[in-house]
């Protein structure tokens, strides 16, 4: 028996006008249980999707299981320490990238060129524009705020194949890097999991939930871990090979709706 929903967005959610359809806000309103969104957002890209959800007093899991927030209580979270985001902005400058910091409702650019419009487009959040130089300095100062959440890097794709293994090279040990796209390179601290962050958020909101309850939805290599873990995982079908194979279940496209479709199959007929 499912009692607890959680999923990914982009790539699974959101339909192919980058927001829910009404077919998936009627299924997922028809869900009495938590429901839990998950990504690599961060917040105030996630508040929108919620409040259509109706779900705005639920937790969240941001920044790939870096952060997880409930309203605006950081329930648990991970950091890039400062050393390590001054060392990963040279090298992705070093390259030519857009180098973009996120700490928690914070997103700094340094200017608003293609790569930083196209996430403001996609998420709806415009971010802080400033050199990067005044932007390591205002983390340094507030470093008793923690370090990054997130950063990323955004560029043509054979200079982010160099600049990637680079940061894999000197830096593996200390970050998760990951390549969410060609031209993009997303960076969270070590040990940053969404299936961690799950089961954190379990033990601290749901303790009467366990893993085997839970019916997860995703598409990316980021959602690999947390689809093997839980006892529902569906992979939809534009998903990575190696997400599917991680699954127990498969569904449609999420242009067609895919997570609201598995739910009318698997959840509303047995109801």
């Amino acid at each position: 028996m499912i009692k607890l929903f959680a999923t990914d967005i982009d790539g699974t959610l959101l339909d192919k006008n980058r927001f829910l359809s009404d077919r998936t806000c009627d299924e997922l309103g028809k869900l009495d249980i938590p429901k839990i969104l998950i990504s690599a957002r961060m917040p105030q890209a996630m508040y929108y999707l919620q409040e259509a959800l109706h779900i705005l007093e639920s937790p969240m899991i941001c920044y790939n299981g870096a952060l997880v927030l409930h309203k605006m209580e950081v329930l648990y979270e991970l950091t890039i320490p400062f050393e390590e985001i001054k060392a990963l902005t040279r090298i992705g400058q070093e390259f030519g990238l857009h180098v973009a910091l996120y700490r928690n409702t914070e997103w700094f650019v340094p200017v608003m060129d293609q790569w930083a419009l196209r996430e403001e487009h996609n998420t709806r959040v415009t971010p802080a524009v400033q050199d990067t130089s005044v932007t390591l300095d205002y983390l340094e100062q507030t470093k008793d705020l923690g370090g990054a959440h997130k950063m990323m890097f955004m560029g043509e794709e054979l200079a982010m194949d160099t600049a990637f293994a680079k940061v894999e090279q000197l830096f593996n040990s200390k970050i998760h890097a990951y390549r969410s796209k060609s031209t993009y390179t997303e960076i969270t601290p070590k040990g940053t999991s969404k299936e961690v962050a799950l089961r954190k958020l379990l033990e601290l909101k749901f303790p009467e939930i366990e893993m085997k309850d839970v019916a997860a939805f995703g598409d990316n290599y980021n959602d690999t871990d947390m689809l093997a873990a839980v006892g529902y995982g569906v992979a939809v079908e534009n998903a990575r090979e190696v997400v599917k194979k991680a699954a127990g279940y498969l569904t449609a496209h999420h242009k067609e709706d895919g997570v609201a479709q598995w739910l009318e199959e698997n959840v509303q007929k047995n109801a």
